[in-house]
């Protein structure tokens, strides 16, 4: 699935991924490969992007939403920044 990650001043990510964590307004959540369309509002938290099964990156979000549709994930944040690579 094709993952972006988008904030007003700049393009935080783009890439193939397995999925993505996101802390979602109500609770955390996943969007794996092939998942079905999908609109959903963020909180502030900390956002996981699985490159694959056994490595990711992580990033702290501040609000925004998400849009998830033909395979691809938009993720659009007030501000975002990267923390650690595992």
């Amino acid at each position: 699935m094709l993952l972006e990650v988008l904030t007003p001043e700049r393009k935080l990510y783009s890439g193939e991924v397995y999925g993505v964590q996101l802390p979602g307004i109500d609770g955390s959540f996943e969007i794996l490969d092939k998942h079905a369309p999908l609109i959903a509002a963020l909180g502030n938290g900390k956002m996981k992007v699985l490159k694959d099964k056994t490595h990711a990156e992580f990033f702290t979000i501040s609000g925004g939403f998400v849009e998830v549709l033909r395979n691809k994930a938009t993720v659009l944040v007030e501000g975002a920044t990267a923390l650690e690579k595992k």
